[in-house]
C-alpha cells in the first residue's frame, strides 16, 4: 500500500553495504516506491546514466569511486544534473554536510536512517523535482529546450557573451500573397502545420528556433549550447527542411489546399549572444555581422533562385557528402567585401 504523499516513483539506492541496500530498499518499497539497487558509485553511475530514476539515495564512503565522485559526475553532466540526489552517510561532522550542500546534492541524511525522516526527504525531494519538471515544462512552451535549460541552469539575466554559431533565416515565398488569397483562418492553419514541419527538423539538428515574424524563422545552431559542428548541422537542418516540404506539399495537393516554397539562407561566424528585451519581457537571440548576413543571403535565394544559400565560413565546416554550387563572389548591403555563395543539394 502506498502511503507516501507523492505519487510511486523510480529510486536508486547505491551503497557498498549490504545491509543498508536492503534496509533502504525495504522502507522506500513501504511507500510504494520502486527501488533499484547498485552496491558501488561505479555500477551506480552507470545505472544513472542507462536508466531513469526520479531520485537517488547516495552513500558517501565508497571504496573506488566515492559518493562524492558520483554526485559531482551527474552535475557535471547536463543529462543527469536534474536528478535530485539525497546523500547518505554515518558521517555526523558538519563539513560532510556542507561539502554536499556546496557540491549540490538535494539533502542530506545521516545512517542509521530513520524511517520517518526518510519518508520526509523522499516525499520533499520529489515533490521539488515534480515542480522543476513543470517548470522546465512551461519553460520549453514559450522558449526552445536549449534556452530552458539555460534558465534553469544559470538564471535570467539582461545581456549577452560572444560565440562562434550558425544562423539560419527561413521565409515562405509569395506569402503575402498566399494569405490574401484565401481565408485567415485556412492562412493560420497553414502557418502551424508549417512550422510545426520545420521546428522538428531543425530541433532533430541540434538547432533552435529564436524568433518568429509573420512566416519567417530565425535559428541559432551551437547557441545556447556550443558544439563543434553547428556549421554541419545547420546545412542537415535546411536540406531535411527542403525534404520534408516537399512531402508537405505532395499532401497539400492530394487536398486541393496551398502549397508553399521557401527560401534558406546560413552564415557561420563569430556573435553575440543573450537575452536582449526588459526584466519583464526578453527574448534569447543574437546580433552581428553573421546574424546580418543569413538575413541577406536568404534574400538572395530569390536572385539565384535556390532553395538554400550558405556562406564560405559555413561551407568550411562541412564533413557531409553534399552537392554544392558556387555562385561566386555576391555584394551585400552593409558589407565592404564582396561574399561567396554557394547553393547546397543532395
Amino acid at each position: 500500500m502506498v502511503t507516501s504523499s507523492t505519487h510511486p516513483a523510480r529510486l536508486l539506492v547505491i551503497d557498498d553495504n549490504k545491509v543498508n541496500r536492503m534496509v533502504l530498499s525495504r522502507n522506500l518499497e513501504q511507500l510504494g516506491h520502486t527501488v533499484e539497487t547498485a552496491e558501488d558509485g561505479d555500477e551506480g553511475l552507470e545505472k544513472i546514466r542507462t536508466q531513469s530514476f526520479d531520485l537517488v539515495l547516495l552513500d558517501i564512503e565508497m571504496p573506488r569511486m566515492s559518493g562524492y565522485q558520483v554526485l559531482e559526475a551527474c552535475l557535471n553532466d547536463v543529462d543527469l544534473r536534474q536528478i535530485p540526489i539525497i546523500m547518505t552517510s554515518a558521517m555526523e561532522e558538519i563539513d560532510a554536510v556542507v561539502k554536499c550542500v556546496e557540491l549540490g546534492a538535494e539533502d542530506y541524511l545521516n545512517k542509521p536512517v530513520n524511517p520517518v525522516m526518510l519518508r520526509a526527504r523522499v516525499n520533499a525531494s520529489l515533490e521539488k523535482k515534480r515542480l522543476r519538471d513543470e517548470q522546465r515544462k512551461l519553460f520549453r512552451t514559450f522558449a526552445t529546450t536549449e534556452v530552458a535549460e539555460e534558465l534553469l541552469r544559470t538564471g535570467f539575466s539582461l545581456g549577452g557573451k560572444h560565440v562562434t554559431a550558425s544562423v539560419m533565416f527561413a521565409d515562405i515565398r509569395s506569402f503575402t500573397s498566399i494569405a490574401e488569397s484565401q481565408d485567415p483562418s485556412d492562412t493560420i492553419e497553414l502557418l502551424n502545420d508549417y512550422f510545426g514541419i520545420m521546428f522538428d527538423c531543425i530541433t532533430e539538428n541540434k538547432g533552435s528556433v529564436n524568433q518568429m515574424v509573420g512566416d519567417g524563422l530565425m535559428a541559432l545552431f551551437g547557441a545556447p549550447m556550443y558544439f563543434e559542428e553547428h556549421r554541419e548541422y545547420a546545412v542537415r537542418a535546411g536540406l531535411q527542411m527542403l525534404e520534408q516540404l516537399k512531402i508537405f506539399n505532395i499532401k497539400q495537393a492530394a487536398q486541393n489546399k496551398t502549397q508553399i516554397h521557401i527560401g534558406i539562407g546560413i552564415a557561420s561566424g563569430e556573435m553575440i549572444a543573450g537575452y536582449t528585451g526588459t526584466q519583464t519581457r526578453a527574448i534569447y537571440t543574437c546580433i552581428g555581422d553573421a546574424v546580418n548576413l543569413a538575413a541577406r543571403i536568404e534574400s538572395h535565394t530569390k536572385v539565384v533562385l535556390r532553395p538554400l544559400l550558405i556562406d564560405n565560413y559555413t561551407r568550411t565546416g562541412l564533413t557531409g557528402d553534399y552537392r554544392l554550387e558556387d555562385f561566386g563572389p555576391a555584394m551585400f548591403k552593409g558589407k565592404q567585401q564582396a561574399i561567396n555563395i554557394f547553393a547546397v543539394s543532395r
